[in-house]
């Protein structure tokens, strides 16, 4: 355990920016596997683009945030797209 004064705070303050963080990072996480799963299945290809858009603003949400790195968000957001292209038919 923490001795001085100034470590006790920077626990309370870093644990509290843990739980602020991990709603992002979840959400950002769980609106990926959706759209992941809705590009997989066949004949949704509405849905998958509108859960891809939905996943791409959680990402951005998450970096904006500072609680992932922008270029993570940004490869994670091509690799998405990347996905949806190859399985969309024009």
């Amino acid at each position: 355990m923490a001795n001085t004064r100034s470590a006790l705070k920077r626990i309370r303050s870093s644990e509290k920016k843990r739980r602020r963080n991990r709603i992002f990072r979840s959400s950002a996480r769980t609106y990926v596997k959706k759209a992941r799963t809705l590009i997989t299945e066949q004949g949704k290809s509405e849905e998958s683009q509108a859960a891809v858009l939905q996943a791409i603003s959680a990402l951005d949400k998450a970096a904006q945030k500072g609680v992932i790195h922008r270029n993570n968000a940004a490869r994670r957001k091509a690799r998405l797209m990347k996905l949806l292209n190859q399985t969309v038919e024009y």
